[in-house]
């Protein structure tokens, strides 16, 4: 779709909550762009002239009319969507001054400056707190502000390092993986949009902000799930599984005749109707594979007489076939084939933003996935080009004329 229906109305719910994001690269701007497609404004301020440094981490970037690259990489664009970018320079006071004066109106402020380097300016939340004690002052970092490793720099691999998704990530006789998404981030975005969605009802309620302290490490742990709590129940150490499931058995990716598909028998039900399915019914009555305790204790036989089944028929008869009978399968989609999948498009995950380096191509980005019924996401405002609402946001909010603007741009403040 393009922009979406309500491309130029604010529906969200969170229409009239003001943000004040000074935050860059991927988590808390996730965070922030979630709040932005629910309605609210925000403003992200940025550094003038370098900006945030993950407009530059690309190839690939946006291409002009040209087709030559822009300075906006796919990596920006993918958390920069309704935002408006102003540019100041925190490190004079003037700009200090300006940012505070923005807060006057703002209900959240979002930071993931390192530990403890925002007092210097006197932007950290004690500072703030004392003069706008209503505000939510929500603070990203990698291991949150305190402990042992406070003032380390994080980053989504080292949580993935320290948090144990690495290690039990890959092939059982390969080194540990990484997940190819910085997973940490995002699941730090989301936390942080809980989290800050908390605080504003609680601000509502009592007039007071608070402080939010989301590290990227915490997130990692807290989404262990059951794989931490298995290790506490027996006192093994989980290890990789591939595609396999912990507690599932057969559950992971199989080859077809012609390709690789997903099969889930996530439960006795599903299991024999796989076995009579494929008539394999004599498999039931086998003590190895009765029960699913008994599968996941000879996961090795079950699997490869699955494979062995699978391996019989293409993929298009397993995916067709098992789905008919309510048993979890699905293909293995690469990247292209995911925004070609039918249930992906019927369900609009993909929009298309007029972009002001891009002129009459709209550039392609990821819709959200929330959908609501009577307050849905919109999309106002594409990817922001490093200052670009400087002007508009300066006269609309701090009511400053063309003389005052053009006095702080030569005195490079803004």
């Amino acid at each position: 779709m393009t922009m979406n229906e309500h491309a130029n109305t604010n529906t969200g719910p969170l229409a009239g909550v003001r943000v004040l994001d000074l935050s860059r690269v991927l988590a808390a701007p996730s965070c922030t762009q979630i709040l932005g497609d629910l309605g609210a404004d925000i403003i992200k301020v940025e550094r003038p002239e370098t900006g945030d440094e993950i407009r530059g981490w690309g190839p690939p970037f946006l291409k002009d009319t040209d087709g030559n690259d822009t300075s906006e990489s796919g990596y920006y664009l993918s958390t920069g969507r309704n935002k408006r970018s102003v540019t100041i320079d925190m490190a004079k006071p003037e700009g200090v001054a300006l940012i505070k004066q923005l807060l006057v109106t703002s209900d959240v402020l979002v930071e993931n400056f390192k530990v403890g380097s925002l007092a210097k300016f006197g932007l950290d939340y004690e500072s703030i707190r004392a003069e706008f004690p209503n505000v939510v002052y929500c603070s990203v970092t990698g291991y949150g502000q305190d402990g042992p490793y406070a003032e380390r720099p994080g980053y989504d691999m080292a949580a993935q390092g320290l948090g144990g998704i690495l290690s039990i990530n890959g092939e059982p006789d390969g080194p540990p993986s990484k997940v190819p998404i910085a997973v940490n981030d995002v699941i730090t975005g989301l936390y942080a949009s809980i989290s800050i969605l908390a605080a504003l009802k609680h601000r509502d309620q009592t007039n007071q902000g608070q402080q939010i302290d989301l590290a990227l490490l915490d997130c990692q742990v807290a989404w262990l799930y059951n794989q931490g709590v298995n290790y506490f129940l027996d006192g093994k150490v989980p290890g990789r599984l591939g595609t396999g499931h912990p507690n599932i058995v057969p559950y992971q990716v199989f080859e077809a005749a012609d390709g690789h598909i997903i099969l889930g028998a996530a439960n006795e039900v599903a299991f024999k109707r796989f076995c009579e399915f494929s008539g394999n019914a004599a498999m039931l009555d086998d003590d190895r594979f009765r029960t699913n305790t008994d599968r996941v204790r000879n996961r090795a036989a079950t699997n490869a007489e699955v494979q062995t089944i699978i391996g019989a028929k293409p993929a298009d008869y397993w995916v067709e076939e098992l789905s008919r009978l309510k048993i979890t399968c699905s293909r293995v989609n690469t990247i292209d084939k995911v925004f070609e999948d039918p249930q992906v498009q019927a369900r609009r995950m993909t929009m298309e933003m007029n972009h002001p380096l891009g002129g009459d191509d709209p550039v392609r980005l990821i819709a959200s996935p929330i959908r609501l019924s009577e307050t849905p996401v919109s999309y106002r405002h594409a990817p922001p080009t490093l200052g670009q609402h400087t002007d508009e946001i300066l006269a609309e909010i701090l009511d400053l004329d063309q003389a005052a603007l053009d006095k702080l741009k030569s005195d490079k403040i803004i």
